[in-house]
């Protein structure tokens, strides 16, 4: 049916009268001719597949394969390798969705951002994040803070950012109970509803016990 389409709009249909006339005229074929369609050898229809494989093909793809980003490329020869493999398109389009999914994930885990300045007299220093907290960047927001500095209050003010899932409220504990082994007061500021909500359910770090719920991170 893919290739029926395709070739259908290469070869100018371009309104819904043409998929029309091209339903009816098979419909036709299969009902008042369908023993004479029946007696076309196996042959003929595999040499008939391959012609339409090849003209539905685009070989411009492959030149540009240097040129498009590596994901993107990663993601079209992966559903082509799994297609032709498995000779099912929708195990296919699974992988590629999954890969894109992925390939996003890390994107969008790239972009979190964390600034920092000092106030009052230095005693304390304020963390501005932004972007997105979620398993893809939990890492890079534990290891965006300075743990060993010596200043009495640290304040994370999260108003530019928000939580996803409980990796992220698990990344907030692991930074808050840090500060707090070096004695540095800790204050979160800026949740939005959402993250709120997900904190006050998941977080441990104002539990008692937190540094024993999280010991070894």
């Amino acid at each position: 049916m893919i290739g029926q389409s395709v070739i259908n709009v290469k070869s100018g249909g371009r309104g819904r009268l043409s998929t029309l006339a091209a339903g009816v005229f098979l419909l036709l074929m299969v009902v008042f001719i369908g023993d004479w369609v029946a007696r076309i050898p196996m042959a003929a229809l595999v040499a008939v597949m391959i012609m339409v494989s090849i003209g539905t093909f685009n070989w411009g793809s492959i030149r540009n394969l240097r040129e498009h980003p590596k994901s993107s490329s990663v993601v079209m020869l992966a559903t082509v390798v799994v297609t032709v493999g498995t000779h099912d398109l929708a195990k296919g389009v699974l992988i590629g969705v999954l890969l894109s999914g992925f390939f996003f994930a890390h994107k969008v885990g790239q972009i979190l951002r964390v600034t920092s300045r000092t106030e009052n007299e230095g005693r304390m220093r304020t963390y501005t994040i932004t972007g997105q907290v979620f398993f893809a960047s939990a890492d890079r927001f534990i290891n965006a803070f300075d743990y060993r500095e010596v200043i009495e209050k640290v304040r994370i003010d999260v108003s530019r950012a928000h939580f996803w899932d409980i990796t992220a409220v698990s990344a907030l504990d692991k930074v808050v109970i840090k500060f707090r082994r070096e004695a540095t007061e800790v204050e979160v500021i800026g949740l939005n509803e959402a993250s709120s909500t997900m904190v006050d359910k998941f977080a441990v770090h104002d539990k008692d016990g937190a540094e024993d719920m999280l010991m070894g991170h």
